[in-house]
Protein backbone atom coordinates (compact mmCIF):
# COMPACT_ATOMS: atom_id res chain seq x y z
CA UNK A 1 0.00 0.00 0.00
CA UNK A 2 1.50 3.12 -0.79
CA UNK A 3 1.16 6.48 1.14
CA UNK A 4 1.56 10.02 -1.23
CA UNK A 5 2.10 13.21 -0.42
CA UNK A 6 2.51 16.80 -2.23
CA UNK A 7 5.57 18.63 -1.22
CA UNK A 8 7.54 21.42 -2.22
CA UNK A 9 5.02 20.78 -5.54
CA UNK A 10 6.57 17.25 -5.93
CA UNK A 11 3.94 14.48 -6.05
CA UNK A 12 6.07 12.07 -3.32
CA UNK A 13 5.55 8.44 -2.13
CA UNK A 14 6.58 6.09 0.35
CA UNK A 15 5.39 2.40 1.73
CA UNK A 16 2.32 2.63 3.92
CA UNK A 17 2.45 0.64 7.10
CA UNK A 18 0.15 0.08 9.60
CA UNK A 19 0.20 -3.14 11.92
CA UNK A 20 -3.99 -2.88 12.15
CA UNK A 21 -3.77 -2.87 8.46
CA UNK A 22 -5.18 0.81 8.28
CA UNK A 23 -5.58 2.29 4.64
CA UNK A 24 -2.94 4.86 3.90
CA UNK A 25 -4.75 8.06 4.70
CA UNK A 26 -6.19 9.75 1.58
CA UNK A 27 -5.78 13.42 2.89
CA UNK A 28 -2.23 14.89 3.69
CA UNK A 29 -0.74 17.88 5.02
CA UNK A 30 3.07 18.70 5.74
CA UNK A 31 3.05 19.36 9.41
CA UNK A 32 5.90 21.45 11.16
CA UNK A 33 6.60 22.64 14.37
CA UNK A 34 4.35 25.98 12.94
CA UNK A 35 1.17 24.00 13.17
CA UNK A 36 -0.88 24.60 16.16
CA UNK A 37 -2.19 22.02 18.56
CA UNK A 38 -6.08 22.66 17.74
CA UNK A 39 -4.61 23.04 13.84
CA UNK A 40 -3.71 19.63 14.32
CA UNK A 41 -6.99 18.11 16.38
CA UNK A 42 -8.99 19.57 13.55
CA UNK A 43 -6.87 17.77 10.88
CA UNK A 44 -7.08 14.48 13.15
CA UNK A 45 -10.72 15.02 13.42
CA UNK A 46 -11.31 14.60 9.83
CA UNK A 47 -9.09 11.91 9.24
CA UNK A 48 -6.44 14.10 7.43
CA UNK A 49 -2.65 12.73 8.02
CA UNK A 50 -0.24 15.15 9.51
CA UNK A 51 3.47 14.36 7.96
CA UNK A 52 5.87 15.46 10.33
CA UNK A 53 8.97 17.21 9.06
CA UNK A 54 10.53 19.45 11.52
CA UNK A 55 11.85 18.69 15.04
CA UNK A 56 11.09 14.87 15.91
CA UNK A 57 11.07 16.02 19.88
CA UNK A 58 8.53 18.30 18.98
CA UNK A 59 6.32 15.47 17.03
CA UNK A 60 6.18 13.41 20.48
CA UNK A 61 4.56 16.96 22.03
CA UNK A 62 2.20 17.13 19.75
CA UNK A 63 1.13 13.54 20.06
CA UNK A 64 0.48 14.13 23.29
CA UNK A 65 -1.03 17.30 23.12
CA UNK A 66 -3.49 15.54 20.44
CA UNK A 67 -4.50 12.71 23.17
CA UNK A 68 -5.50 15.39 25.89
CA UNK A 69 -7.70 17.16 23.64
CA UNK A 70 -9.01 13.68 22.58
CA UNK A 71 -9.51 12.83 25.91
CA UNK A 72 -10.82 16.31 27.63
CA UNK A 73 -14.28 16.49 26.31
CA UNK A 74 -16.44 19.23 26.94
CA UNK A 75 -18.50 18.93 29.41
CA UNK A 76 -21.82 19.01 27.66
CA UNK A 77 -20.36 16.15 25.56
CA UNK A 78 -19.14 14.23 29.10
CA UNK A 79 -22.16 14.70 30.06
CA UNK A 80 -24.05 13.03 26.94
CA UNK A 81 -21.47 10.35 26.41
CA UNK A 82 -22.35 9.69 30.49
CA UNK A 83 -26.10 9.50 29.85
CA UNK A 84 -26.06 7.12 26.98
CA UNK A 85 -23.51 4.79 28.86
CA UNK A 86 -25.97 5.15 32.30
CA UNK A 87 -28.99 3.86 29.59
CA UNK A 88 -26.86 0.99 27.46
CA UNK A 89 -26.80 -2.71 28.74
CA UNK A 90 -23.49 -3.89 30.24
CA UNK A 91 -22.34 -5.35 25.96
CA UNK A 92 -23.82 -1.91 24.31
CA UNK A 93 -21.23 -0.17 27.01
CA UNK A 94 -18.34 -2.81 25.82
CA UNK A 95 -19.35 -2.03 22.34
CA UNK A 96 -19.35 1.81 22.68
CA UNK A 97 -16.09 1.55 24.69
CA UNK A 98 -14.73 -0.55 21.83
CA UNK A 99 -15.69 2.30 19.69
CA UNK A 100 -14.22 4.91 21.55
CA UNK A 101 -11.04 3.21 21.69
CA UNK A 102 -10.98 2.68 17.65
CA UNK A 103 -11.81 6.52 17.26
CA UNK A 104 -9.26 7.41 19.61
CA UNK A 105 -6.58 5.04 18.26
CA UNK A 106 -7.43 6.75 14.25
CA UNK A 107 -7.01 10.18 15.64
CA UNK A 108 -3.88 9.81 17.27
CA UNK A 109 -2.72 7.81 14.15
CA UNK A 110 -3.12 10.51 12.02
CA UNK A 111 0.11 12.23 13.10
CA UNK A 112 2.39 10.53 10.50
CA UNK A 113 6.62 9.79 10.55
CA UNK A 114 9.03 8.56 7.31
CA UNK A 115 11.15 6.12 7.72
CA UNK A 116 13.68 5.65 5.50
CA UNK A 117 15.17 2.84 3.95
CA UNK A 118 17.84 1.72 6.76
CA UNK A 119 15.51 2.37 9.40
CA UNK A 120 16.70 5.63 10.32
CA UNK A 121 14.32 9.13 10.57
CA UNK A 122 16.02 12.27 9.08
CA UNK A 123 14.33 14.55 11.54
CA UNK A 124 15.98 16.95 13.70
CA UNK A 125 16.61 15.31 17.39
CA UNK A 126 15.14 11.96 16.00
CA UNK A 127 16.78 9.25 18.01
CA UNK A 128 18.34 6.13 16.38
CA UNK A 129 15.40 3.39 16.88
CA UNK A 130 16.89 0.98 14.45
CA UNK A 131 17.08 -1.76 16.56
CA UNK A 132 14.05 -1.30 17.85
CA UNK A 133 12.43 -1.54 14.34
CA UNK A 134 14.79 -4.46 12.90
CA UNK A 135 13.09 -6.98 16.17
CA UNK A 136 9.77 -5.65 15.03
CA UNK A 137 9.82 -5.73 11.32
CA UNK A 138 12.59 -7.60 10.01
CA UNK A 139 15.63 -6.06 8.55
CA UNK A 140 15.78 -3.26 6.52
CA UNK A 141 14.92 -3.94 2.80
CA UNK A 142 16.16 -0.24 1.50
CA UNK A 143 12.33 0.63 0.95
CA UNK A 144 11.46 3.77 2.81
CA UNK A 145 8.14 3.56 4.96
CA UNK A 146 5.51 5.89 6.49
CA UNK A 147 4.05 4.87 9.83
CA UNK A 148 2.24 6.60 12.88
CA UNK A 149 4.39 8.08 16.00
CA UNK A 150 1.75 6.40 17.99
CA UNK A 151 2.69 2.61 16.43
CA UNK A 152 6.62 4.02 16.15
CA UNK A 153 6.31 4.67 19.88
CA UNK A 154 4.73 0.95 20.26
CA UNK A 155 7.71 -0.49 18.85
CA UNK A 156 10.19 1.11 21.09
CA UNK A 157 7.81 0.33 24.34
CA UNK A 158 7.84 -3.20 23.45
CA UNK A 159 11.52 -3.10 22.53
CA UNK A 160 12.09 -2.31 25.94
CA UNK A 161 9.79 -4.97 27.65
CA UNK A 162 11.53 -7.45 25.66
CA UNK A 163 15.30 -5.85 26.59
CA UNK A 164 13.73 -5.75 30.17
CA UNK A 165 11.62 -9.27 30.15
CA UNK A 166 8.54 -9.50 32.60
CA UNK A 167 9.20 -11.17 35.92
CA UNK A 168 7.79 -14.85 36.53
CA UNK A 169 7.67 -15.84 39.95
CA UNK A 170 5.81 -19.03 39.45
CA UNK A 171 9.23 -19.56 37.18
CA UNK A 172 11.79 -19.50 40.93
CA UNK A 173 13.85 -17.24 42.12
CA UNK A 174 17.14 -15.39 40.01
CA UNK A 175 18.07 -14.06 37.18
CA UNK A 176 16.46 -16.63 35.34
CA UNK A 177 12.57 -16.51 35.99
CA UNK A 178 12.06 -13.63 33.20
CA UNK A 179 9.68 -13.83 30.04
CA UNK A 180 10.50 -11.92 27.45
CA UNK A 181 7.56 -10.96 25.23
CA UNK A 182 8.45 -9.81 21.47
CA UNK A 183 6.79 -7.03 19.50
CA UNK A 184 3.17 -8.18 18.48
CA UNK A 185 3.13 -10.94 21.90
CA UNK A 186 0.99 -10.68 24.71
CA UNK A 187 3.09 -10.11 27.36
CA UNK A 188 2.25 -12.14 30.84
CA UNK A 189 2.02 -8.93 33.07
CA UNK A 190 -1.38 -10.49 34.27
CA UNK A 191 0.04 -13.03 36.77
CA UNK A 192 -2.97 -14.56 38.63
CA UNK A 193 -3.57 -16.61 35.59
CA UNK A 194 -0.11 -18.22 35.93
CA UNK A 195 -0.15 -19.05 39.43
CA UNK A 196 -3.08 -20.97 38.86
CA UNK A 197 -1.23 -22.88 36.41
CA UNK A 198 2.00 -22.97 38.73
CA UNK A 199 -0.75 -23.89 41.92
CA UNK A 200 -3.34 -26.42 40.82
CA UNK A 201 -2.39 -30.01 41.83
CA UNK A 202 -0.91 -32.25 38.66
CA UNK A 203 -2.90 -35.36 37.41
CA UNK A 204 -1.03 -38.25 39.00
CA UNK A 205 0.71 -39.13 34.83
CA UNK A 206 1.15 -35.28 33.84
CA UNK A 207 4.87 -35.42 34.98
CA UNK A 208 5.21 -37.52 31.93
CA UNK A 209 3.58 -35.32 29.22
CA UNK A 210 1.67 -31.87 28.93
CA UNK A 211 -0.06 -29.80 25.86
CA UNK A 212 0.43 -26.12 26.14
CA UNK A 213 -2.18 -25.31 23.44
CA UNK A 214 -1.94 -21.35 22.13
CA UNK A 215 1.65 -20.94 24.18
CA UNK A 216 2.08 -17.38 23.23
CA UNK A 217 5.47 -16.36 24.79
CA UNK A 218 5.71 -20.11 26.12
CA UNK A 219 5.10 -19.01 29.53
CA UNK A 220 2.67 -21.46 30.67
CA UNK A 221 5.01 -24.48 29.28
CA UNK A 222 7.74 -22.77 30.97
CA UNK A 223 5.92 -23.18 33.79
CA UNK A 224 5.12 -26.84 33.58
CA UNK A 225 8.12 -27.45 32.55
CA UNK A 226 9.76 -26.05 35.97
CA UNK A 227 6.95 -27.83 37.78
CA UNK A 228 8.58 -31.01 36.36
CA UNK A 229 6.83 -32.27 33.88
CA UNK A 230 9.47 -33.79 31.51
CA UNK A 231 8.04 -33.41 28.26
CA UNK A 232 6.02 -29.91 27.09
CA UNK A 233 4.58 -29.95 23.41
CA UNK A 234 3.54 -26.18 23.00
CA UNK A 235 1.55 -25.65 20.03
CA UNK A 236 1.29 -21.75 18.15
CA UNK A 237 0.34 -20.47 14.67
CA UNK A 238 1.26 -17.24 14.81
CA UNK A 239 5.21 -16.50 13.29
CA UNK A 240 5.66 -13.70 16.17
CA UNK A 241 4.38 -15.78 18.92
CA UNK A 242 6.71 -18.84 17.99
CA UNK A 243 9.58 -17.10 17.40
CA UNK A 244 9.04 -15.44 21.00
CA UNK A 245 8.70 -18.55 22.63
CA UNK A 246 11.51 -20.24 21.16
CA UNK A 247 13.79 -17.12 22.05
CA UNK A 248 12.05 -17.67 26.03
CA UNK A 249 12.51 -20.96 26.21
CA UNK A 250 16.26 -20.95 25.21
CA UNK A 251 16.97 -18.46 27.45
CA UNK A 252 15.50 -20.23 30.51
CA UNK A 253 16.90 -23.75 29.37
CA UNK A 254 14.21 -25.43 28.89
CA UNK A 255 14.66 -25.94 24.62
CA UNK A 256 15.13 -29.43 25.55
CA UNK A 257 11.98 -30.13 27.50
CA UNK A 258 9.69 -28.08 26.12
CA UNK A 259 8.75 -29.11 21.90
CA UNK A 260 7.45 -26.34 19.51
CA UNK A 261 4.90 -27.73 17.28
CA UNK A 262 3.64 -25.27 14.34
CA UNK A 263 0.10 -26.06 13.78
CA UNK A 264 -3.72 -24.36 15.03
CA UNK A 265 -4.30 -25.98 18.22
CA UNK A 266 -3.87 -29.54 19.26
CA UNK A 267 -0.65 -31.65 18.56
CA UNK A 268 -1.11 -35.07 17.30
CA UNK A 269 -1.60 -37.90 19.72
CA UNK A 270 -3.08 -37.81 23.75
CA UNK A 271 -1.47 -36.19 26.88
CA UNK A 272 -2.23 -37.14 30.53
CA UNK A 273 -2.77 -33.29 30.49
CA UNK A 274 -3.83 -30.48 27.83
CA UNK A 275 -3.86 -26.60 29.11
CA UNK A 276 -5.15 -24.00 27.35
CA UNK A 277 -5.22 -20.27 28.35
CA UNK A 278 -7.27 -18.75 25.08
CA UNK A 279 -8.12 -15.32 24.43
CA UNK A 280 -11.09 -13.94 26.84
CA UNK A 281 -13.48 -11.62 25.25
CA UNK A 282 -15.57 -13.21 22.38
CA UNK A 283 -14.93 -9.97 19.86
CA UNK A 284 -13.38 -8.91 16.66
CA UNK A 285 -9.50 -8.11 17.37
CA UNK A 286 -8.46 -4.94 15.34
CA UNK A 287 -4.77 -5.81 14.96
CA UNK A 288 -2.44 -8.56 15.48
CA UNK A 289 -1.95 -8.70 19.03
CA UNK A 290 -5.56 -8.11 19.69
CA UNK A 291 -5.85 -11.44 19.09
CA UNK A 292 -4.33 -12.55 22.60
CA UNK A 293 -7.50 -10.53 23.85
CA UNK A 294 -10.43 -11.00 21.66
CA UNK A 295 -11.56 -14.33 20.27
CA UNK A 296 -14.60 -13.57 17.77
CA UNK A 297 -17.55 -15.71 18.30
CA UNK A 298 -15.29 -17.63 21.23
CA UNK A 299 -14.25 -19.96 18.34
CA UNK A 300 -10.96 -20.72 19.78
CA UNK A 301 -12.42 -21.26 23.01
CA UNK A 302 -15.14 -23.68 21.82
CA UNK A 303 -12.63 -25.65 19.45
CA UNK A 304 -10.51 -26.10 22.20
CA UNK A 305 -13.78 -28.01 24.30
CA UNK A 306 -14.64 -29.59 21.23
CA UNK A 307 -11.29 -30.99 20.62
CA UNK A 308 -9.88 -31.55 24.10
CA UNK A 309 -11.77 -34.79 24.89
CA UNK A 310 -10.00 -36.73 22.09
CA UNK A 311 -6.36 -35.42 23.25
CA UNK A 312 -6.81 -36.35 26.61
CA UNK A 313 -5.11 -39.69 27.52
CA UNK A 314 -7.21 -41.85 29.96
CA UNK A 315 -7.16 -40.45 32.92
CA UNK A 316 -6.09 -36.70 31.95
CA UNK A 317 -7.40 -34.10 32.71
CA UNK A 318 -7.82 -30.64 30.88
CA UNK A 319 -7.05 -27.26 31.99
CA UNK A 320 -8.41 -23.88 30.98
CA UNK A 321 -7.96 -20.85 31.99
CA UNK A 322 -10.75 -18.15 31.78
CA UNK A 323 -11.81 -15.01 33.22
CA UNK A 324 -15.39 -14.49 33.25
CA UNK A 325 -14.84 -10.69 32.30
CA UNK A 326 -17.19 -11.68 29.17
CA UNK A 327 -20.32 -12.47 31.83
CA UNK A 328 -19.97 -9.20 33.23
CA UNK A 329 -20.27 -7.69 29.56
CA UNK A 330 -22.62 -9.84 28.80
CA UNK A 331 -20.57 -11.17 25.74
CA UNK A 332 -20.82 -14.72 26.74
CA UNK A 333 -23.02 -16.35 29.59
CA UNK A 334 -22.13 -19.33 32.60
CA UNK A 335 -24.77 -21.29 31.16
CA UNK A 336 -23.29 -21.31 27.53
CA UNK A 337 -19.75 -22.39 29.17
CA UNK A 338 -21.56 -24.83 30.73
CA UNK A 339 -23.28 -25.78 27.65
CA UNK A 340 -19.92 -26.37 25.30
CA UNK A 341 -18.22 -27.96 28.07
CA UNK A 342 -21.24 -31.07 28.50
CA UNK A 343 -21.37 -30.77 24.21
CA UNK A 344 -17.36 -31.74 24.42
CA UNK A 345 -18.40 -35.04 26.19
CA UNK A 346 -16.94 -33.22 29.30
CA UNK A 347 -17.22 -32.58 33.27
CA UNK A 348 -15.88 -30.03 35.40
CA UNK A 349 -13.84 -31.79 38.07
CA UNK A 350 -12.93 -28.51 40.28
CA UNK A 351 -12.51 -25.52 39.74
CA UNK A 352 -9.98 -22.70 41.28
CA UNK A 353 -10.66 -19.00 41.27
CA UNK A 354 -8.74 -16.06 41.77
CA UNK A 355 -9.49 -12.15 41.79
CA UNK A 356 -7.20 -10.19 39.24
CA UNK A 357 -4.80 -7.59 40.88
CA UNK A 358 -4.04 -5.51 37.34
CA UNK A 359 -4.30 -2.13 37.62
CA UNK A 360 -7.44 -1.92 36.12
CA UNK A 361 -9.62 -4.08 38.37
CA UNK A 362 -9.08 -1.82 40.87
CA UNK A 363 -8.08 1.91 39.99
CA UNK A 364 -11.61 2.07 37.82
CA UNK A 365 -11.63 5.29 35.10
CA UNK A 366 -13.44 4.04 32.62
CA UNK A 367 -16.91 2.62 31.45
CA UNK A 368 -15.85 -1.26 32.03
CA UNK A 369 -14.64 -0.19 35.45
CA UNK A 370 -17.82 -2.08 37.46
CA UNK A 371 -17.20 -5.39 35.24
CA UNK A 372 -13.23 -5.57 35.96
CA UNK A 373 -13.75 -5.11 39.59
CA UNK A 374 -16.20 -7.63 39.76
CA UNK A 375 -14.13 -10.29 37.48
CA UNK A 376 -12.86 -13.49 38.25
CA UNK A 377 -10.24 -15.82 36.32
CA UNK A 378 -10.58 -19.36 36.87
CA UNK A 379 -8.60 -22.80 36.42
CA UNK A 380 -11.64 -25.26 35.27
CA UNK A 381 -10.32 -28.92 35.80
CA UNK A 382 -12.27 -30.84 32.79
CA UNK A 383 -12.28 -34.34 32.35
CA UNK A 384 -13.80 -37.16 29.88
CA UNK A 385 -17.18 -38.25 30.84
Amino acid sequence: MTFEWNEQGEVRSARWRSESGAPAPRRVEIAKDTLSADSAYRYACAGTAMLWRSDFQNARLMLQALQRRIEDKPPKAAARAAAKIAQSTPEEVFHLHRQAQSQRARSLGTLVIKVEGDYSIKLRRAPDWKEALTEAWGPATGEAQVVSLRELLGVVGAHEWRKKGVEIAALGEGPNNRIHPHYGVFSPVRGEYIDLIAKAPLPAKAKELAFDIGTGTGVLAAVLARRGVRRVIATENAPRALACAKDNLQRLGLSKQVELQNVDLFPDGQAPLVVCNPPWLPARPSSPIEHAVYDEGSRMLQAFLAGLKAHLAPGGEGWLVLSDLAEHLGLRTREQLLAWIAEGGLRVIERHDVRPEHAKATEGGDALAAARAAEVTSLWRLAAL
